[in-house]
C-alpha cells in the first residue's frame, strides 16, 4: 500500500517515521501525541497496532486469554530504509509493466538500478534457483494476460457500445486471441515509434489495427452468439479479415442465419486458410452432379465437412454413390434430403452398411435406389439399431422376405428407436389379443403402422371403434388384424363421416359393428363413392337393406365394371342371386352359375320331378363351400 497510494504518502510517511522513532527511542515518553487525520481503515489499523503493542509489553497481565505474538518482522538496513522512505515521498512512479517484481524510483539516474527485491522485503527465502524464476515469469505472464483481457473488454464497451456482461462473456472465451494481442503488443516495442510507449497503448494499437471491435459488431448482427464469435476469432489465429471474407463467400452459396456459424465451427481449422478458388471448385463439381445451386447453402450449412475435403476426396465420395446405379437427379435429391451422407461418414463405415443391406436380398442397384429414397439409413448404427430390430422381427415371426418388404416399403422403420417407438405399439397390439404371428403379418402388410403415434393415432382409433362404431371387445383384435390401415385413418375426416353415413341409411349401431367386423375396410371408403352404389342397390336392383348388412363387401366393387354389368345379365336371364354369389366370383364362375340357374328353371318348367331337382341343386351347391345357399 505504501508503494501505490499517492494520496496518503504524507500520512503514511508520518506513520512509518513515528514507528521507527518508537523503536529507536524506547526510553522516550509515551505521552507524545501524533496529530493526523485517519479514514476508517487506517484508524482501525492504528488502534489494532497500539493494542498489540500494549499486550506485548505486559504479557503477564492476562494469562487466562493467550494472544499469539505477531509474526517476526524483517529489519531493513539503513540504505534500504532510506530508499523506502524516499519512495514514499515520490509523487509519480516510473511506469512498470504488470507483474514486475522491482519498483524503481523516478529519481534513479540509471533505469537498471532498483530497490531490493520485493520478495526479500515480504519475507521470501531469497532462493534464486531456476524453478522460482520460472514461477515468477509465469506469474508475470498471467498478470499481463489479465491486463490484456481488460483492455479488450474496455475496447468492446467503449468503442463497440456493448454491455459489460456481453463484453465479459466474449473476452473470457478469447484465450488464443488474448495471447496473440499480448505477443503482438510486445513485438511493437522493437519499433522506434513504440520504444518508449506503455504496454496498454501498444495493446490498444494492435486491437484497433485488427478491426476486432467492428468484426464483433458485424458477427453479432449476423446472429452469431458470443460463444461462436469467440471460437471463430480464435480460429483465425489473428487474421480477422479472413473471417469476413469467408462469411461473404458463404452468403454467395446461400448459407443463411445460424448455419454460417455452424459451417465455421464444423468445417475444420483449415477453413480460413483455403482459397476461394478451391471452395468454388467443390461447389461447381457438386452442382454438375445434380445438387442445384439454390440447394447448396442448405447442404453446406448442414454438412460443412465438405469444405475441409480436398477435390480428390469429394470426387471419390460422389463416385461411391454414382457407381450404385444412381443418376444425377437421384444423387442431388439424396444429398439435399440428408446432406450428412456426402461428407460425415468414412468410406469404411458406408461400405459396411451397404454390405449389411445386401444381406436382405437386395442388389447393388436396389440399395442405390433405397438410399436415394431414404438416405437417412446411412446414419443408423448396425450394432445399436439394425441388429436388435432384426432380432425383434424374428421374434414376431416375420421371415426374411417380410423384412425385405418392410425395408423397401418403409425404410424409416430401420432408423427409429426400438425400445421407445416400436416395442410399445407391439405390446399394445398383444394386449388386444392379437397373436405374434398375426402382428408380424400386419407389419408386413402395413409397415406404416409402426410409424403412427401410439397415443395420438392408434389408441384413439381403437377407442372410436369400441365406443362409436359398435365393434365389440371380442372383435376388436380381429378388425385390427384384418385391416391395420384403420389405425392410420383420421377420426375427424374419415372414420366419423363414414360412421354417420351408415347410421343415416338405417343401419343400427350393433349391426354396423358386425358389418365392420366382417369387412373393416367399410370405414375407409369415400362417402361420395358409396352413395351411387347404394342408390343403385335400392332403386334399380330393388334390394332390401338387409342384403347390404349381410354382405357389406358390396361397397368394395366397382359400380361400372362389376355391379351394373352383372345385374344386367341377371335381368336378361331372369335369375336372381344373393349379393355374395353375384359379386364375389370371377366372370367365368358367374356365367356358369347363371347357366346352371337357367337350366334348373327350364327343367322345372318342363315338369321334372321336384325331388330330383332338389337333389341336383344340392349336388351342385356342394361345390360352393365358402358361400351360403342361393335363393
Amino acid at each position: 500500500m505504501l508503494l501505490h497510494c499517492n494520496v496518503t504518502y504524507t500520512s503514511s510517511f508520518s506513520f512509518i517515521s513515528s514507528s521507527l522513532r518508537r523503536q529507536d527511542n524506547a526510553d522516550e515518553s509515551q505521552d507524545t501525541v501524533i496529530r493526523r487525520r485517519h479514514n476508517v481503515r487506517s484508524l482501525s489499523l492504528y488502534i489494532r497496532h497500539n493494542r498489540d503493542l500494549k499486550l506485548n509489553k505486559n504479557p503477564n497481565e492476562s494469562q487466562e486469554s493467550f494472544v499469539p505474538p505477531p509474526p517476526p518482522r524483517r529489519d531493513l538496513d539503513g540504505d534500504d530504509r532510506s530508499k523506502l522512505l524516499e519512495l514514499s515521498l515520490v509523487t509519480r512512479r516510473t511506469p512498470q509493466f504488470p507483474g514486475s517484481i522491482y519498483a524503481q524510483s523516478a529519481s534513479d539516474a540509471d533505469v537498471a538500478s532498483s530497490l531490493p527485491s520485493l520478495r526479500k522485503f515480504l519475507g521470501s527465502d531469497g532462493d534464486d534457483d531456476g524453478e522460482s524464476e520460472r514461477e515468477m515469469i509465469v506469474k508475470a505472464l498471467e498478470i499481463r494476460r489479465k491486463v490484456t483481457k481488460e483492455i479488450i473488454k474496455e475496447s468492446l464497451v467503449r468503442k463497440g457500445r456493448f454491455g459489460i456482461t456481453y463484453a465479459t462473456n466474449v473476452t473470457d472465451r478469447l484465450g488464443d486471441f488474448v495471447d496473440h494481442v499480448m505477443i503482438q503488443a510486445a513485438a511493437l516495442k522493437r519499433l522506434p515509434e513504440f520504444s518508449e510507449s506503455r504496454f496498454n497503448l501498444r495493446a490498444r494499437t494492435v486491437i484497433d489495427d485488427s478491426n476486432f471491435v467492428p468484426l464483433v459488431r458485424w458477427l453479432k448482427h449476423h446472429e452469431f452468439s458470443y460463444n461462436r464469435i469467440a471460437k471463430i476469432i480464435c480460429m483465425s489465429k489473428g487474421n480477422l479479415d479472413s473471417i469476413r471474407i469467408m462469411i461473404e463467400w458463404l452468403k454467395t452459396i446461400h448459407v443463411k442465419g445460424e448455419f454460417i456459424g455452424v459451417a465455421f465451427l464444423r468445417s475444420g481449422d483449415n477453413i480460413l486458410q483455403r482459397s476461394r478458388e478451391e471452395l468454388d471448385e467443390i461447389v461447381e463439381y457438386l452442382e454438375s452432379n445434380g445438387v442445384r445451386r439454390d440447394w447448396m447453402g442448405y447442404v453446406v450449412g448442414r454438412c460443412p465437412e465438405l469444405l475441409s475435403f480436398s477435390m480428390e476426396e469429394v470426387k471419390s465420395r460422389v463416385d461411391f454413390f454414382l457407381k450404385m446405379g444412381m443418376n444425377q437427379n437421384d444423387f442431388g435429391t439424396m444429398v439435399y434430403d440428408y446432406p450428412k451422407i456426402i461428407g460425415y461418414f468414412s468410406f469404411e463405415e458406408m461400405e459396411k452398411k451397404i454390405n449389411y443391406l445386401k444381406e436382405f436380398g437386395l442388389s447393388t442397384e436396389e440399395v442405390g435406389r433405397l438410399l436415394a429414397f431414404k438416405p437417412h439409413l446411412m446414419g443408423c448404427s448396425i450394432e445399436e439399431r439394425w441388429k436388435p430390430l432384426v432380432k425383434y422381427f424374428y421374434y414376431l415371426g416375420i421371415p426374411k422376405e417380410g423384412m425385405k418388404r418392410i425395408l423397401v416399403v418403409k425404410p424409416i422403420l430401420y432408423c427409429i428407436d426400438l425400445e421407445k417407438t416400436i416395442a410399445p405399439k407391439v405390446r399394445f397390439l398383444q394386449e388386444m389379443g392379437i397373436p405374434n404371428e398375426a402382428i408380424g403379418n400386419m407389419l408386413v402388410k402395413f409397415p406404416s403402422l409402426l410409424t403412427n403415434s401410439l397415443y395420438k393415432k392408434i389408441r384413439p382409433v381403437v377407442i372410436f371403434l369400441l365406443s362409436r362404431a359398435g365393434v365389440t371387445q371380442k372383435d376388436i383384435g380381429k378388425v385390427i388384424a384384418m385391416d391395420p390401415a384403420l389405425l392410420g385413418c383420421s377420426i375427424g375426416t374419415k372414420l366419423e363421416p363414414n360412421m354417420r353415413y351408415y347410421i343415416s341409411l338405417g343401419i343400427r349401431f350393433h349391426q354396423l359393428g358386425k358389418m365392420i367386423a366382417d369387412f373393416p375396410m367399410l370405414l375407409r371408403y369415400n362417402v361420395d363413392n358409396l352413395r351411387p352404389k347404394y342408390r343403385y342397390l335400392r332403386r334399380t336392383m330393388i334390394r332390401p337393406l338387409q342384403d347390404l348388412i349381410e354382405f357389406p363387401r358390396f361397397f368394395s366393387y366397382s359400380l361400372e365394371r362389376r355391379i351394373i354389368p352383372r345385374h344386367t345379365i341377371m335381368v336378361e336371364n331372369r335369375v336372381n342371386f344373393k349379393l355374395r354369389y353375384m359379386l364375389a366370383c370371377t366372370d367365368e364362375e358367374f356365367e356358369r352359375r347363371v347357366r346352371d340357374k337357367v337350366e334348373r328353371r327350364e327343367r322345372f318348367e318342363a315338369g321334372l320331378d321336384s325331388e330330383d331337382l332338389d337333389e341336383n341343386i344340392f349336388d351342385k351347391e356342394i361345390d360352393f363351400s365358402d358361400s351360403p345357399e342361393e335363393e
